[in-house]
């Protein structure tokens, strides 16, 4: 759900028609992740994807039919699973519904990367009324199905962004996906704003980057987000060299900023530093806004 929200959102704004659909269930069909949505746009715009793709076309054909929502069942064929690249064939039931019938506040939590739950009432098929309640405590997000009623509780996966490479953010990237958070690498910099703008205080940046242009926009953009950890990586000079490109702009409160990066574990190897830095990371207080953290972290940027 979080993928599409933006969109979503800017198409309720426009008065554009945007249909949104998400799995409840599914029968021999690997989910992955229960937050992901799919949204279908008038002329055969479509954001987000479920199941690899598999279920796409089919709800596509759906979309934009009717003024209510609806629970279908799409049959995924041995075919379409190697398609799309999926290693099972079964089914999946989806809730279907114009996103205007949505709460309009599902849009902002989802914007904002917030947990929420909406709790669907069906009969038959339609949809007949959704409401949105808290998720407070949540470990994930899942959907259940109880008679009539259709819980669906999204939680985002917390999402690291790694700006720049070496053997560390290697190592980083991949063990960011054994603790369940969702990597994304990035070495230019036109792009590296969008990525880390958007970042809620549940997310994660480490900036490894040489290119002292790149580094310094990601740490900018990063102190003006509302993300919940901030980690430079590099030699001494390096980070005296990103301190000064920040403060020539006017940026020198560098509290938020973990440099060096890692807790002292006294980390060696590109593997050590990596481990030390998902611990870090996962110490520091998030899923709040930075403001209300104790954790002042360090305006050092010394080196690893």
């Amino acid at each position: 759900m979080y993928g599409i929200a933006i969109t979503v959102a800017a198409c309720l704004q426009a008065g554009t028609r945007a249909d949104v659909a998400w799995v409840v269930d599914s029968d021999g069909l690997p989910v992955g992740d229960w937050s992901d949505a799919v949204a279908f746009t008038p002329g055969g715009g479509r954001i987000g994807s479920l199941l690899g793709g598999a279920i796409d076309g089919k709800l596509a054909e759906m979309a934009g039919r009717g003024a209510i929502g609806r629970l279908v069942d799409i049959e995924v064929s041995p075919v379409d699973a190697l398609v799309a690249g999926i290693e099972a064939n079964g089914s999946a039931r989806c809730l279907l519904m114009p996103a205007e019938v949505l709460p309009e506040e599902t849009w902002h939590k989802a914007t904002d990367r917030e947990a929420f739950a909406l709790v669907v009432e069906v009969n038959g098929d339609e949809v007949v009324k959704a409401e949105l309640i808290g998720a407070d405590g949540a470990e994930g997000s899942a959907s259940v199905i109880d008679g009539t009623r259709i819980t669906s509780t999204f939680v985002p996966v917390p999402e690291i962004v790694i700006v720049g490479a070496n053997p560390v953010a290697d190592v980083l990237a991949d063990m960011a996906v054994l603790v369940g958070w969702r990597p994304s690498r990035v070495g230019e910099i036109s792009i590296v704003g969008g990525l880390i703008a958007p970042l809620s205080p549940r997310d994660m940046v480490v900036v490894a980057a040489h290119d002292l242009e790149l580094a310094g926009s990601a740490l900018a953009t990063a102190l003006e987000s509302r993300v919940g950890y901030i980690a430079s990586l590099g030699s001494r000079k390096m980070q005296s060299d990103r301190a000064d490109w920040l403060a020539y702009r006017g940026i020198t409160d560098l509290t938020r900023v973990h440099g060096p990066a890692g807790l002292d574990i006294g980390a060696a190897t590109p593997a050590e530093i990596a481990v030390s830095i998902v611990a870090e990371a996962i110490a520091q207080p998030r899923g709040a806004d930075h403001g209300d953290s104790d954790d002042g972290g360090t305006v050092s940027l010394e080196p690893q």
